[in-house]
């Protein structure tokens, strides 16, 4: 079997979107499945809309995940150039291939008439396609058109009859009926190829022996087969990859969650956890297991087990996967992620020192198990890094607002303020002991200091994070909350009594 080599071809017009990452992801893992090669290729040919910023902006998003790639703008390698306004000459020697062949030919019709044209068959029920005007002028009245100052544009000669079937890994065999297609454009006025003719140039010379791309373009290959037939090519094995879906099966859009990849970054997301849900998306290992390291989904993936139905974008089951691998993870790798994100929100300093960092570990090692996102960690574990946190309801409600709580609060903090060795069984100590003096259960105790100490009702082991918090915070926060319940100003906010 000659190597396998597939490709993700995106435009620079914007950001990496998820259906984007989709299906890079998908040809990455087959490739490294079958041990071939993977090719960035950047497909630039919408000159007016491409930008270096969008350039970069895919190859974070890509390196973000994971994705690597073998050869590319940046890598170099056997078929360069990869970015297609760099191809020019090579597509064009390609178009006077098929205008010499009869194949193609010139066409005058301007937009406008084009458009009008189109309204009249939509009018009359039929497809809008190209009529076909210019497919046979005679060269005077071509030459009359161009005396008029019109540019032509260059069209593909579709068959005029029969079908062209899609051989589909996925999908089997698709067929096209060649009436319906109508003649496409192969090169614009402005001298740049469409993406019909250079992306079949360019996966030709680049060897691409497996094109997997999304459903949106398995319409446009009976046009690349009968181009790469007219050109002499051999096809590759093509593979369209089933549509992505919101929960609510309607198109994906921003209501569903980010369509921006690194929007997903911003939320907390982590990489790992992302690239094992995208890869969940149309595709399952045939077993209940739903979390894959790397080796794992490059092991298992087949591109005959992804499904011809939509994939559905699920952010609840992303997010849930992403609670998974934070369980999972390393706290000194958890804290490298969720750095940046609590130095973007104020929480830290730019500089940790290593005594500094070294609490942040215990913090987030805490806290992991009990997080979903990386930016849980700024509302859930805010407590830890400043005295200005929120007093949730249910803490006002349940306890702080409760006649006894103050004074408990007083005699807690001046329990606390006297211990000389400040560590989790002392803590412990002194809050239950304060509850054995007072004759009442230790949750009596215990919850309005949480409540008191962190604002919340919930959260990991009261006498663990009492630890990692400096002894004189913890006592400066009882008597501040103590303070104002008695004066009234942690009443709920809801009304409820």
């Amino acid at each position: 079997m000659a190597e396998v080599r597939t490709r993700f071809a995106p435009s620079p017009t914007g950001a990496l979107h998820v259906g984007g990452a989709h299906t890079a992801l998908f040809a990455w893992l087959f490739a490294r499945h079958q041990g071939g090669k993977f090719v960035l290729r950047i497909e630039d040919t919408d000159e007016v809309r491409s930008t270096e910023e969008s350039l970069g902006a895919i190859y974070d998003g890509l390196n973000w995940i994971g994705i690597d790639w073998d050869e590319g703008p940046d890598l170099g390698g056997p078929y360069g150039p990869y970015i297609q306004s760099e191809r020019l000459d090579t597509y064009n020697e390609y178009v006077d291939q098929l205008l010499g062949s009869g194949r193609a030919y010139p066409c005058y019709c301007t937009p406008e008439e084009l458009e009008e044209r189109q309204e009249v068959m939509r009018k009359r029920g039929l497809p809008p396609r190209y009529d076909g005007r210019c497919r046979d002028l005679s060269e005077e009245e071509r030459r009359r058109l161009e005396a008029e100052g019109r540019k032509p544009c260059i069209r593909f000669r579709i068959r005029e009859g029969g079908t062209t079937v899609v051989n589909d890994i996925i999908r089997g065999q698709v067929g096209f009926d060649n009436a319906l297609m109508g003649d496409f454009v192969i090169r614009k006025t402005s001298g740049y190829p469409t993406y019909h003719m250079a992306v079949v140039v360019d996966d030709h010379l680049m060897q691409i022996s497996h094109v997997i791309r999304a459903e949106e373009h398995l319409s446009n290959t009976p046009r690349h087969l009968q181009l790469m037939d007219a050109l002499g090519f051999e096809p590759p094995q093509f593979a369209h990859l089933p549509i992505i879906l919101g929960p609510d099966r309607t198109k994906l859009s921003k209501r569903h969650g980010a369509v921006n990849l690194m929007d997903y970054k911003q939320q907390g997301f982590l990489p790992e956890a992302m690239r094992n849900f995208l890869a969940l998306i149309g595709w399952s290992t045939g077993s209940e297991q739903e979390i894959l390291d790397l080796d794992e989904l490059v092991e298992k993936f087949r591109l005959e087990e992804v499904s011809k139905s939509p994939g559905i974008f699920d952010l609840e089951k992303a997010t849930w996967l992403n609670g998974e691998y934070l369980k999972r993870a390393d706290a000194e790798y958890v804290t490298e992620m969720v750095e940046p994100v609590l130095r973007q929100a104020g929480l830290i300093e730019a500089d940790l020192s290593p005594e500094r960092r070294e609490w942040l570990v215990k913090v987030v090692d805490l806290m992991k198990e009990r997080t979903r996102l990386l930016t849980d960690f700024v509302s859930w574990a805010r407590y830890f890094f400043t005295d200005e946190y929120p007093y949730d309801e249910r803490a006002r409600k349940k306890w702080l607002r409760r006649e006894e709580v103050p004074d408990r609060l007083d005699a807690l903090a001046e329990r606390l303020e006297t211990l000389e060795a400040w560590n989790v069984d002392s803590i412990e100590a002194a809050v239950r002991g304060l509850a054995d003096e007072l004759e009442v259960s230790a949750a009596k105790v215990i919850h309005p200091c949480r409540s008191a100490v962190t604002g919340q009702t919930i959260g990991p082991s009261l006498f663990h994070l009492m630890e990692l918090l400096p002894q004189e915070t913890v006592v400066g926060r009882l008597r501040r909350t103590a303070e104002l319940s008695r004066a009234g100003e942690l009443e709920p906010t809801d009304g409820e009594g």
